[in-house]
């Protein structure tokens, strides 16, 4: 009697797997995971194995006094670190909430480091398991401090620890397959389970590093007092667009995803959109133009019809512009471009304001012009080393009407309240020098005449009922 053997290979066995309907491809695999999960379970009832997990668990139990005694002389340590930078803090601040789980990867690998000293390494074995896992998930977790985003950091995270978890216990291949066999082809694609998982893992890591890198180009660039204001925001913007686009694009060819078959497709959308979105391309395409020219930058002082105000930030389709009552003024980038502007700042700081009076007409005229100069003057904020001038400009009904001109150097202060501190300068100055200010006045004569009677004749209705 002869007997056949046939001995089948791990690419054999996988080729026969993904041969089979979904549906049995995915029992199978569950199967597998089953078993092997009974069979660890039943490993860890070894006498050895009972031991380790008592040792990890008095080790756990250990660092938890630790971090009871210790926390808190750590936590006064570090409110004394007063002139340590913010990112210092923020580090001690992550180590302080994580005290316990370091506690216990530095306490379990000095066992496993004098176990495997003292004694065979089998028997540390599941030690160093615990001891690798524990290690893995505190790693993890200092990781994605770094993501902003609390749900994208969640979800990293999450996903962080599966992954290191499955690696660490043999596990990934079968997980891999399960999650893959769940899914559907759509061409050349194939969408499961499996590819949705990495795509969201890559991007997140991806647009973290995108992040990452905006965020410090764009704090160097802000401290670098040789480019202008405009000029900053147009480099940033430009670092923004350029990371985040490359860290979308090599996120779907990490996926295997073809992205010339979605050039005809693209091609029609953007046609579409560029008929129902006329405004919004042509508003970013003024935004553009006005960090080139350098017209407006953030700190200027504009008036754009009855908006008075400065410009806050310089955005991708709007310019916000904060008035002195504290409004914020959201003003599309078209406006500035294809409307008349007043820039109070543009080339320099210094602007001219003009306040107009009048004295009677028995006052000097050169006394009053002298002494309207020197009251400007005596103002805080109007500039001592640019010419204040006061002209007569006419001969009204009741006075005699001037003009003063004076300088100022922060429009941002406001205009209208230095406006009103020179006027009180000028009521303080001229009420010491007996200088008059008309106002408009009206003398009502009565004429003697003789005596008018007006008879007044009352006609009243007669009827039925009158």
């Amino acid at each position: 009697m002869s007997r056949h053997v046939n001995m089948k290979g791990p690419d054999d066995a996988i080729a026969e797997v993904t041969q089979q309907p979904e549906l049995e491809q995915v029992i199978t695999i569950g199967t597998d995971l089953i078993n092997q999960g009974q069979i660890f379970l039943a490993s860890m009832f070894r006498t050895w194995n009972l031991y380790q997990i008592g040792i990890a668990i008095g080790l756990l139990v250990l660092a938890h006094l630790l971090r009871a005694a210790l926390g808190p002389r750590i936590r006064n340590w570090m409110a004394s670190r007063d002139n340590w930078p913010k990112w210092r803090m923020r580090i001690l601040v992550v180590v302080n909430q994580r005290l316990r789980a370091i506690f216990f990867v530095g306490l379990i690998w000095a066992t496993i480091f004098i176990m495997r000293e003292v004694t065979w390494p089998s028997r540390s074995y599941l030690l160093g398991i615990i001891g690798t896992l524990a290690f893995a998930w505190l790693t993890v977790v200092f990781l994605t401090r770094l993501i902003k985003s609390p749900s994208l950091r969640k979800f990293v995270r999450y996903g962080a620890w599966t992954y290191v978890t499955l690696r660490i216990l043999g596990l990934l291949e079968p997980a891999e397959q399960l999650l893959d066999s769940a899914g559907f082809q759509v061409g050349e694609i194939r969408f499961s389970l499996l590819l949705l998982i990495q795509s969201l893992v890559i991007l997140g890591v991806l647009i973290t590093l995108a992040r990452f890198f905006t965020t410090t180009t764009a704090s160097r660039v802000r401290t670098n007092e040789d480019i202008s204001p405009s000029m900053q925001v147009l480099i940033i913007k430009g670092v923004q667009i350029a990371f985040y686009g490359a860290a979308f694009f090599i996120g779907v060819r990490a996926l295997g995803i073809d992205l010339t078959g979605l050039a005809v497709l693209s091609g029609a959308i953007g046609v579409g959109l560029g008929f129902g979105l006329q405004k919004v391309v042509s508003n970013l395409v003024s935004g553009v133009i006005i960090l080139l020219d350098k017209s407006i930058k953030p700190g200027d002082v504009i008036s754009l019809g009855d908006t008075f105000g400065w410009i806050n930030s310089l955005g991708a389709r709007y310019v916000s512009v904060v008035t002195r009552d504290g409004r914020e003024y959201l003003i599309p980038n078209e406006d500035l471009i294809t409307g008349q502007v007043v820039n109070w700042s543009h080339s320099n700081d210094f602007v001219r304001l003009d306040i107009h009076f009048g004295t009677a007409y028995h006052d000097n005229p050169h006394e009053v012009r002298k002494i309207a100069i020197e009251a400007a003057q005596s103002v805080d904020r109007v500039l001592k080393n640019r010419p204040t001038v006061c002209h007569i400009v006419g001969f009204g009904d009741s006075s005699v009407d001037y003009i003063l001109r004076f300088w100022i150097s922060d429009p941002t202060g406001g205009l209208t309240n230095i406006r009103g501190n020179v006027f009180l300068a000028l009521w303080d100055a001229f009420s010491e020098k007996g200088i008059s200010i008309p106002f408009p006045q009206r003398e009502v004569k009565l004429l003697e005449s003789e005596n008018v009677n007006v008879q007044i004749a009352q006609n009243t209705p007669t009827g039925k009922n009158g």
